[in-house]
């Protein structure tokens, strides 16, 4: 009788009070609430974020990667001539002085640009590294937000299981007390049939029986505050699963090849790799393609303006105070640091063997996993199915145990074995069902299958 309920370290059981409002909230709905509010999803899914603005960033670079604005600006004094020189001529006369009299703001901004025109692919192929990158990003916190959405499965059915508990546990305690005002009806009685040894027997099992109801009072106020935690409830709230009742889950099991091509086809981790993979073949063609020459297009614009400083009409005369000019023209652009580029190539080739050897590890990885849950899962089905057939056994015996107990042929020993027993089967079951309904969803998870397709009989 002891282990029955100390396993019941994730059940919460929902006491609805006359001044609290009762919320029923489905599997879904929970799962969504959890994964919203879940601090350490949002920081994983930072890495998401990061890795879809490098994304982003390496997209910038088809269309003028390279645009810079620099400005000056001061106070410049003007110029005198002595000469009949037109202002725009002054660059003529050898004794052309300084105005200190006359004092202007000077303002200069110098803009320049470069866009790539052939680069043999080296642009292009660094975006598609840097978009599978994100994807790769991506799959890995789908992964995460999958073993997420299992523990909170296994929370919901845990409450589920609290509750079908809580009711053995009534039931039993009705019948010990019908058993207990039998026993003292017999010793008012002073029926010799009433042996010491069935009443020391029976106050022992009451015993035991208050501190399992104890173990349970006390792991339902820890999972309780968990519960309420997640759906970022008030004390004026109760929530409550959808359902009353614990049932199996559907689950006709398919041969293991089965779960085996889901898992290999469908499993984040195995994408975010193979998406690695190609983001480092990506990474490695173009490095290889910026060791070749690029043709660039240039573009460059200046202007400076000083009002009290003319701006000088020979085009080979140039007023750094007082000028426009642009430019733009093709160019070639060839890294030389040959020795620089081959050990990051080298870097990246590092790198790409060490992901195909992962994937290589999470294969193997994956198969150990499956055929664990998958004979887990089996398992627990079989047993759900036996404990079934056992206690529709116990309870054939419990009610023969109560009938010769009614008409004076048993014993308190004999109905207190079958009482213990039936109420150990109960519970057995419940367990069973909530670990089966648990470990055919861990098969669907390490088989990448949704567990949205999981339905209850």
């Amino acid at each position: 009788m002891k282990p029955l309920l100390v396993s019941f370290v994730m059940i919460l059981i929902a006491l609805p009070l006359s001044a609290q409002d009762t919320l029923r909230v489905s599997l879904q709905d929970f799962i969504n609430t959890g994964i919203e509010r879940s601090g350490q999803l949002s920081y994983e899914h930072g890495q998401v974020d990061l890795a879809e603005n490098r994304a982003g960033e390496a997209r910038t670079a088809r269309v003028l990667p390279t645009v810079e604005l620099n400005t000056s600006h001061g106070l410049v004094p003007g110029v005198v001539s002595n000469t009949d020189l037109p202002a725009g001529q002054y660059y003529l006369d050898p004794n052309l002085e300084n105005d200190w009299e006359n004092w202007a703001i000077f303002t200069r901004a110098e803009m320049t640009a470069v866009q790539p025109v052939f680069t043999w692919g080296a642009i292009n192929k660094a975006i598609r590294a840097a978009e599978l990158g994100a994807e790769a990003a991506r799959n890995e916190f789908l992964a995460k937000q999958q073993g997420f959405e299992l523990q909170l499965y296994e929370l919901y059915y845990s409450y589920l299981l609290a509750l079908e508990i809580s009711r053995i546990l009534e039931d039993a305690e009705s019948t010990i007390g019908q058993v207990e005002n039998r026993i003292e009806t017999m010793r008012e009685e002073e029926d010799p049939d009433l042996e010491e040894k069935d009443v020391f027997q029976f106050e022992i099992y009451r015993s035991e029986f208050r501190i399992q109801q104890m173990e349970v009072r006390q792991s339902v106020d820890r999972i309780q505050r968990i519960w309420n935690y997640i759906m970022d409830g008030n004390e004026e709230d109760v929530y409550l699963p959808e359902h009353d009742f614990l049932d199996p889950v559907a689950f006709d099991v398919e041969p293991f090849d089965y779960y085996q091509a889901h898992a290999m086809e469908n499993r984040p981790e195995l994408k975010g790799v193979e998406a690695g993979i190609e983001a480092y073949e990506y990474s490695i063609e173009a490095i290889r393609a910026r060791n070749l020459p690029s043709l660039f297009l240039g573009l460059s614009a200046n202007f400076a303006n000083t009002p009290n400083r003319p701006r000088q009409t020979n085009p080979f005369i140039i007023n750094n105070t007082n000028y426009m000019s642009a430019a733009v023209g093709f160019g070639i652009r060839q890294n030389l640091n040959f020795s620089s580029m081959r050990n990051r190539i080298e870097r990246e080739r590092i790198e790409y063997n060490r992901v195909r050897d992962l994937r290589g590890a999470l294969s193997d990885e994956i198969m150990l996993e499956l055929s664990e849950v998958y004979m887990e899962a089996v398992v627990a089905e079989a047993q759900v199915t036996q404990t079934d057939e056992a206690l529709k056994t116990t309870r054939n015996w419990v009610r023969h145990e109560q009938l010769n107990y009614d008409y004076g042929f048993g014993n308190v020993e004999d109905l207190i074995d079958s009482i213990r027993k039936e109420l150990e089967l109960r519970v057995t079951l419940k367990q069973s069902i909530f670990e089966m309904n648990t470990k055919v969803a861990s098969l669907f998870q390490s088989s990448g299958i949704p567990l949205t397709q999981l339905s209850v009989n």
